[in-house]
């Protein structure tokens, strides 16, 4: 009986010092810099981590950790253009990728041609 307080008690401490969430929040100041991709054709109306599905005419995108609904600017390096997102889905899970973006909001910043971009992400307030 001892030992399973002793073990509620360590998992509760650890609760209350690292909380649920490891995600960067609004106050942060979150940047990040890496590679954009967008989803392919046939994810067109299929099922995203949040539950929505995929519409590659909306501007959202994939981010491994932030939370859905955050709404972050994505500027692409090379021109400058920038569009702003809404994060419904997780991934990307390919090294370098830090966020997978609809085919619409991928073409307001680059060709679709041009496949990958090198990106910075930034919160939107």
């Amino acid at each position: 009986m001892k030992k399973i307080r002793i073990t509620l008690f360590t998992f509760m401490a650890c609760l209350s010092l690292f909380g649920c969430s490891t995600a960067p929040t609004k106050s942060a100041g979150f940047t990040a810099s890496g590679q954009a991709s967008f989803y392919a054709d046939k994810f067109q109306n299929r099922k995203t981590a949040s539950g929505e599905l995929y519409q590659q005419d909306k501007h959202t995108a994939a981010h491994r950790s932030l939370t859905f609904g955050t709404k972050v600017k994505v500027t692409n390096t090379e021109n400058g253009d920038s569009v702003v997102v809404r994060i419904n889905d997780r991934g990307p899970f390919i090294r370098g990728r830090i966020i997978d973006l609809s085919q619409s909001a991928f073409s307001q910043i680059s060709h679709t041609r041009s496949g990958v971009i090198n990106v910075v992400i930034s919160l939107v307030p």
